[in-house]
């Protein structure tokens, strides 16, 4: 047999390590287990300090247990440290796991060690967790004189080993006392259940219930307080035995408004706990009621029946405590049986109301099904529902959904109070999902300290509303119509009055639906006229001629004005544009205010505006938020109070490229409903359609008239060729073969009159084949009406016509000429020449479409005047005046503003009319007028002005 071998340094570590482990397992006490830990490691680790300390999650404190100091002093490891923020300590405790120091006399971190390190030289530091199951329960600290703090791997596995046993005994140690100081709840509460179904008035269990709750929490005061409704306060109703010989019955009552914090808090059925570093509600609140109550610790209650607060049951202490889950339950409980007895004082007075409340919904049920005056049942039923529960106003709100506001539909109030004049945001999406779900009525205590309806909030106040109750009239549905209920003062709602004014609401939405489906069938009609008056415009515009541009634009705008009215919006406008053009104007059609008045000058490119290339892309309405729109639509639609904007072009198929698009704007909180939009679609569907038949009418009219100018002026124009060619062949018929000198020379000049004659055909068949060219020329005005004289000379013989031509000379002489001496003046130190420009040839055809009118009309003998007169120093007035008969049908139509039809036979359909139509046009295009009127003696004027040179 060998000899016992001698125990090496490593089997020593492992002996005192099972040792320490089987020592911590086997110890309850706290105490023994921190010595043992000590023990071992002041045996096994050469370190000057070790300190344990346990940690207090509730305080967030350690508190020191003892360990090995330099100094035979260990008051010092003794110590109770409160953790701060930053510290090394809190950061072992938060993290829980190891920190290591190298020189803890220079860690500013530790400062409740740094003092005591600098004293002692402790240098190489570790700092430790105590821990289980991811819960702290204290640190080690072992400090040494020795720089660093490197520990070896083995070293470091035993300390770790042992740690984790002392914290599960820790922990096991801290479960059993909780254990044993954990009260037992089921038997006192069922003694006072006994307690209290034995006794008889409702004192009497208040006075049980206080005293169970005294004896099992063992607090310094329990109370019970009752809550008055109207009031809003808690008076004490009961209290133990040790308040009522201290006197202290007599404090005065809460008020809601001195603690609303509190009392939302039972009136929710939440239990507010306030002990030693811990509070159930805010601090600022927590403070405020603990120096209301003169306590530092307050364990409080709600006693509740059917959702209603009736009051509380408190629990105070003066020293700083925490409650347990015991505590908590059994004054829970408490309140509960108080829930329970309670009701039943009032049984017959709430019985009662049941009935009333019974018999009012029943009375408006039975008026609605009688289908009487609407207005009636609602004065009715205001007045019984005001009365029953004791409020000011009654309001009935509808929300429009076209501006998103809710609008008061119906109201009644006191006497002595006005009518409110106000409309109300929509709701915000809390608010609208808590009333669309709600079972009963919201009740909104103190507005102006409930966060419910917050956006209501400051409308209301500033209308003396300060509480009010409001329900949905049609429940589980969207909230459009609702039914308010307010008072000018704070006050509670009980749950029965919550059931009933969602009752009666119910019954009225079937009022407000029967309203609503009339404002539909209103809308209905309303966008049915405005399809009709779009449909007479169409007509007024193709039984007419088209004014070009001033007809057009008199259609748009009235289309435009009709589009805003079917939607009811501040601002309807047309971007407009021809195929040929690269920019848009502007056509306003209604602008309500300043807010929506933009710049209609403006000129905007077409092919970089987004808008329009957004309308383009789109098939139908887009919507528009002005947040969405680049900087560059903002600089010309910068109206302030535009919010949104839909737009869409005039499309008549998809083939056509539209030239326009309507822009209709409102603000922010404008929301359309679904039939204005369809309704607006089909609008601007059948302008587009209206406009584009239109514009084509206006183009072929145009063609037209230049087609009748054009063939007016040539065949003018040969009628007079004709004439001079026949006037030059008759005279060299005249003349015969030349056969001397003076008859060759005037046989020549007739050749070169025929030359000129020719040559001014080939300018008009060159450049005018398919329209007419004006050129710019100068003439006397003498010259130009001898020769339209001269034209017409045949006709004036025919019907021995006299011919007075009146003003040539200057205007102060009012001198008169007639044919026969227009050609020479009488004194020609007294004439003034008068030199007209333009198209000479084209006037001159005019005047000669006016005389020979003038010569039809008159009869034989009559007299033509010829009068000339400068307007200014740019017009010259030449007016034709004859006593001939003229239609009245066309002098009228002839008249400039008058209508002309496009499809019906009128006397400007053929000649005179057609021709006298045409000079007019024509003399339009020259930048000159003419005007045909009869004057009160029976004459018929033709009035012409014509640009003179300057």
């Amino acid at each position: 047999m060998l000899p016992p071998q001698k125990p090496t340094a490593s089997d020593q570590h492992i002996f005192s390590l099972g040792r320490v482990l089987q020592s911590l397992r086997e110890e309850n006490d706290v105490d023994v287990l921190i010595e043992t830990t000590i023990s071992y490691l002041k045996e096994q680790f050469d370190y000057k300090l070790v300190w344990i300390a346990l940690y207090d999650r509730l305080n967030h404190i350690l508190f020191g247990k003892g360990g090995l100091s330099p100094v035979a002093d260990s008051s010092y490891l003794r110590q109770r440290v409160v953790l701060s923020p930053g510290d090394l300590l809190e950061q072992v405790v938060i993290e829980q796991r190891p920190i290591g120091v190298a020189d803890l006399k220079a860690e500013n971190r530790a400062e409740q060690w740094q003092g005591f390190a600098a004293k002692f030289n402790i240098q190489g530091t570790i700092i430790l967790p105590i821990r289980y199951k991811d819960r702290c329960l204290g640190v080690v600290l072992m400090g040494s004189d020795r720089w660093g703090y490197t520990l070896g791997g083995e070293a470091k596995a035993r300390l770790v080993m042992v740690l984790g046993e002392l914290g599960a005994a820790l922990y096991q140690s801290e479960i059993d006392l909780q254990q044993k100081q954990t009260k037992r709840l089921d038997e006192p509460l069922l003694r006072l259940l006994e307690s209290v179904r034995t006794l008889g008035n409702l004192e009497q269990k208040l006075e049980a219930v206080v005293q169970a709750t005294h004896e099992f929490v063992s607090p310094t005061r329990t109370k019970i307080y009752w809550f008055d409704r109207e009031k809003r306060y808690f008076w004490l109703r009961s209290s133990d035995r040790y308040s009522k010989t201290q006197g202290e019955q007599q404090q005065s009552g809460i008020t809601v408004q001195e603690l609303n914090d509190f009392y939302y808090a039972l009136s929710v059925n939440q239990i507010v706990s306030i002990g030693e570093g811990r509070s159930s509600l805010k601090s600022a609140f927590t403070v405020k009621l603990l120096q209301r109550l003169n306590v530092r610790s307050l364990l409080a209650a709600p006693i509740v029946w059917q959702k209603d607060l009736l009051g509380f049951v408190a629990v105070e202490a003066r020293d700083a405590r925490i409650w347990s889950d015991v505590e908590k339950n059994f004054v829970i409980g408490a309140a509960g049986l108080l829930s329970l007895t309670a009701p039943t004082e009032g049984m017959e007075t709430t019985v009662k109301q049941v009935q009333e409340d019974a018999q009012l919904t029943s009375q408006v049920a039975k008026a609605i099904c009688k289908d009487s005056d609407t207005l009636e049942i609602l004065r009715v039923c205001a007045t019984r529902v005001l009365e029953r529960l004791g409020a000011t106003r009654f309001l009935l709100l509808d929300l429009d959904t076209d501006r998103d506001r809710y609008n008061i539909l119906y109201q009644n109030s006191h006497k002595n109070r006005r009518n409110l004049i106000l409309s109300l945001d929509a709701l915000k999406e809390l608010d609208w999902q808590l009333l669309q779900h709600s079972s009963e009525a919201v009740g909104i205590e103190d507005a102006e300290e409930d966060l419910k309806f917050y956006n209501w909030r400051s409308e209301l106040v500033e209308n003396g509303v300060h509480s009010f109750l409001i329900s949905n009239c049609t429940q589980g549905h969207v909230p459009e119509s609702l039914l308010l209920v307010t008072t000018e003062t704070p006050r509670y709602w009980t749950s029965q009055e919550k059931e009933l004014l969602q009752a009666v609401s119910q019954q009225i939405g079937v009022i407000v639906r029967q309203w609503r489906l009339h404002h539909v069938t209103e809308q209905q009609e309303k966008i049915l006229r405005s399809f009709q008056q779009c449909f007479r415009l169409l007509e007024r515009t193709q039984t007419s001629i088209p004014q070009l541009a001033d007809q057009s634009y008199q259609f748009e705008r009235a289309a435009l004005e009709q589009i805003a009215f079917v939607l009811g919006c501040p601002l309807a406008l047309l971007l407009s544009w021809t195929a040929e053009q690269d920019m848009a104007e502007v056509i306003p059609g209604v602008m309500a205010d300043s807010q929506f008045e933009i710049n209609t000058d403006v000129k905007i490119p077409i092919q970089t505006e987004p808008i329009i290339y957004w309308a383009f892309a789109t098939d139908g309405l887009l919507a528009i938020k002005v947040d969405d729109l680049p900087e560059q639509t903002k600089k010309w639609l910068n109206a302030t109070g535009i919010g949104q904007v839909l737009v869409m072009a005039l499309r008549t198929s998809p083939d056509y490229q539209p030239t326009g698009v309507v822009l209709i704007a409102d603000r922010a909180e404008r929301q359309w409903s679904e039939q204005s939009l369809t309704a607006l679609e089909s609008l601007i569907c059948q302008f587009a359609w209206s406009r584009w038949h239109l514009q084509i009418t206006q183009i072929l009219q145009s063609t037209t008239n230049n087609l009748q100018q054009l063939n007016w002026y040539k065949h003018r124009r040969l009628e007079e060729m004709q004439r001079t060619l026949v006037l030059l062949l008759s005279q060299m018929h005249d003349l015969g073969v030349p056969t001397n000198e003076l008859t060759h020379t005037r046989h020549l000049q007739l050749l070169r009159q025929m030359e000129t004659i020719a040559n001014s055909m080939t300018g008009m068949l060159k450049f005018e084949q398919w329209q007419v060219c004006v050129s710019q020329e100068t003439v006397p005005i003498a010259s130009l009406l001898k020769r339209s004289l001269e034209r017409v000379e045949l006709l004036l013989k025919q019907q021995k016509l006299w011919v007075g031509v009146h003003g040539l000379g200057q205007p102060i002489d009012s001198t008169e000429k007639t044919y026969s001496t227009l050609y020479n003046s009488s004194d020609g130190s007294k004439t003034q020449a008068m030199t007209v420009v333009g198209d000479i040839v084209k006037i001159e055809l005019v005047l000669y479409e006016l005389l020979m009118n003038a010569c039809r009309r008159s009869v034989g003998g009559g007299r033509i005047d010829i009068w000339c007169r400068r307007m200014d120093e740019q017009l010259l007035e030449v007016s034709v005046t004859d006593n001939g008969v003229i239609e009245a049908q066309l002098l009228e139509q002839l008249h400039q503003d008058a209508p002309k039809k496009v499809l019906s036979l009128s006397s400007l359909s053929q000649p005179p009319g057609l021709h006298l139509l045409i000079c007019q046009n024509l003399m339009q295009l020259m930048g000159g007028e003419l005007h045909f009127y009869q004057l009160p003696d029976g004459r018929v004027v033709s009035r012409l002005l014509l640009p003179l040179t300057s």
